[in-house]
């Protein structure tokens, strides 16, 4: 595909204090793409904002909430004059036995992975059908296959593959291409903070090769970058990702039949799974629903 030249671009990115979102809005700039930064955590977004390339602003807002992020639109046209790409990058994540888990917790992770990227979607389509752009669903190999143990995460993931494939369809007619991002575990913060649970930590190294790796994120990020350049309707931030494609229709069965064995194995230990949100970007989204400013 051919590729569509950064410059002078705008960029809106969300979950962009840490991680994906910030080395993502890093790589960016440094192609001379004007970044719009949105997140829950404004100290951080203000310094990863100081340190880009670029012109470049910070939001703080709450994916979730459409009132904000309307808003939040019209700030960012207001400022840049348009919007070219839109990165649905925000997410959280929790672990544990589904029967166990914290109801809060686990309707947060769909909240804030599903229901915050439509809401993210619905509040810059506008902007994007102005200037024919594009929307990049970040969704994960959560997506592709069943994890016992993830179950909130899986289905917000596998929520939001299905909802940015249906967008594809409706708006593709008004110049907006819609693409979705899979990663497989990669380093970042939401990754290290789940695998400071002893039980998460073995259960995923008990996966078969290459899903039981944690990838650096830098490659993952340049192939993102790449498929942004490309307006690409999937985009592997690992290259085997792909590969999945063709095999996911059979994994529900084997991982069903596999997930039983290890769960048998773990149960004695999983009293012990902790149960709230992980890692620092869940801690923020924790203090913004108990009402703690940041």
């Amino acid at each position: 595909m051919t590729k569509v030249s950064l410059e002078g671009q705008v960029a809106v990115v969300t979950g962009a204090a840490r991680g994906v979102g910030e080395l993502l809005a890093r790589k960016l700039s440094a192609r001379g793409t004007k970044v719009a930064l949105v997140g829950l955590e404004p100290e951080a977004l203000k310094e990863v904002s100081e340190r880009l390339h670029g012109e470049s602003g910070f939001w703080y807002a709450d994916v979730t909430d459409h009132e904000a992020m309307a808003q939040v639109a019209a700030e960012v046209k207001e400022r840049f004059g348009k919007v070219d790409i839109v990165v649905a990058n925000a997410g959280v994540a929790n672990g544990g036995p589904f029967v166990e888990s914290d109801p809060v917790a686990w309707r947060r992770v769909i909240e804030v992975n599903l229901i915050g990227s439509a809401v993210t979607a619905r509040a810059f389509l506008p902007v994007l059908m102005e200037s024919r752009g594009y929307l990049l669903q970040i969704a994960s190999l959560a997506a592709i296959t069943p994890a016992p143990m993830m179950t909130a995460y899986c289905a917000s993931k596998s929520g939001v593959e299905a909802y940015a494939h249906s967008l594809r369809a409706e708006v593709g007619h008004k110049g907006v291409r819609v693409g979705v991002g899979y990663l497989s575990w990669t380093d970042t913060d939401m990754v290290r903070g789940a695998d400071q649970d002893e039980v998460m930590r073995e259960l995923r190294q008990r996966l078969p090769w290459p899903s039981n790796k944690t990838y650096p994120l830098g490659p993952a990020v340049d192939r993102i970058v790449a498929g942004i350049e490309r307006r690409s309707g999937h985009v592997y931030a690992q290259w085997w990702l792909r590969g999945m494609q063709g095999v996911r229709g059979y994994l529900p069965g084997i991982i069903g039949a596999v997930g039983q064995r290890e769960m048998r194995r773990f149960e004695p230990r999983l009293k012990g799974v902790g149960k709230g949100l992980v890692g620092a970007g869940g801690a923020a989204d924790e203090q913004r629903q108990q009402g703690i400013s940041p």
